[in-house]
Formats: structure tokens, sequence, C-alpha cells
């Protein structure tokens, strides 16, 4: 992939910041599987996995040589063991909520859901309308966070913090 993004590559930021229409851009550009890592956090009906359990899964993902891994829940360890590359997106929590909101309004074409967790109207509408309060009750934290996270990557890690739009696709275009 050159120096710009390796091959083995993590998406994070605030839920709503566009890490999984990122990815998808991004896989498309690279031609990396792609993995949504909210995929493997669910059992059927929407039992949670446990994180004993998820950690063992995210090792086996891990594993593999060329992947994309879209989640604000990489284990750290994992992360600095197996990746070369970070991405943070650090879309303002607004713009976040806003997205959503819209999310709780209509699903995007093209949405995954766990296997065997199925979703009403209403429980999408509860769900997606929680990151509104969620992103505004963590506006400061989630991204010192996210930049903590980036400040202590090995030297071996590229890192890429992306704040806007035309950062994003300066990014993608350049690759």
């Amino acid at each position: 992939m050159g120096d710009l993004i390796g091959s083995r590559i993590v998406v994070t930021g605030m839920a709503g910041s566009g890490k999984s229409t990122f990815s998808k851009r991004l896989a498309a550009k690279t031609e990396l599987p792609l993995i949504h890592l909210d995929l493997y956090s669910w059992k059927p009906g929407w039992i949670r996995v446990p994180s004993d359990e998820l950690l063992v899964i995210q090792g086996q993902l891990l594993a593999d040589e060329q992947w994309i891994i879209d989640s604000n829940d990489v284990d750290e360890a994992l992360l600095f063991s197996r990746a070369d590359t970070l991405v943070v997106l650090g879309t303002p929590w607004w713009l976040c909520s806003w997205r959503a909101f819209l999310r709780g309004v209509r699903r995007p074409k093209g949405s995954q859901l766990p296997e065997g967790c199925e979703e009403s109207v209403l429980q999408r509408l509860r769900d997606e309308w929680a990151i509104v309060f969620r992103n505004w009750r963590n506006r400061h934290i989630v991204p010192q966070r996210d930049r903590s996270l980036a400040s202590r990557c090995p030297a071996g890690i590229g890192v890429h913090l992306l704040c806007s739009k035309r950062e994003i696709d300066d990014l993608l275009e350049s690759i």
C-alpha cells in the first residue's frame, strides 16, 4: 500500500463519526478485506459477547496479514501488536450526533446487523438516539481518549488524525 497507509488498518472514532463509510471507501481503494467489529460484538438476540470472548475473536480476526477493522472498541494491546496504521476520525460530536439521529430515522442502505439480531423501528430509534446523548456526554472524553491512543502508538504504526471531510478525502485520494 506504500508508506502512506499499511495493510493492517484500524479505523476508530466517536459513534457516528463516519467509520463505516470511510472504511468502505478505503477498502474499495485498497482492496483490503473490511471487518466491521460491531458485527462480532453480539450473539443472536442482541446478547453482548463477553469481553474475554470478544478479545479472543479480535485476536483471530487480527491474525490475518491484511485487513481494515472498523470499530471504536479494539483491544489496545492487539492494536499495538498487529496494526500498522491507525486512522482516527475526529468528527465533531454534534455532527456525529446528527448522523446518529438520522440513522435512527432511516437505516442507511447497505447496513448490516449481527447474525441473529433483528431490530424494530422503535429499537433502532431508541438505540441510535441514545447515541446523541452519549456523544454529548462524552464530547470531551472520546476525542481526548483517541488522541491519547494515537500518541501512545509505537513508532512502527502510522497514525492519521482526520478531523474534516477534506482531510478524509485528501487521504483517500492520495492512496
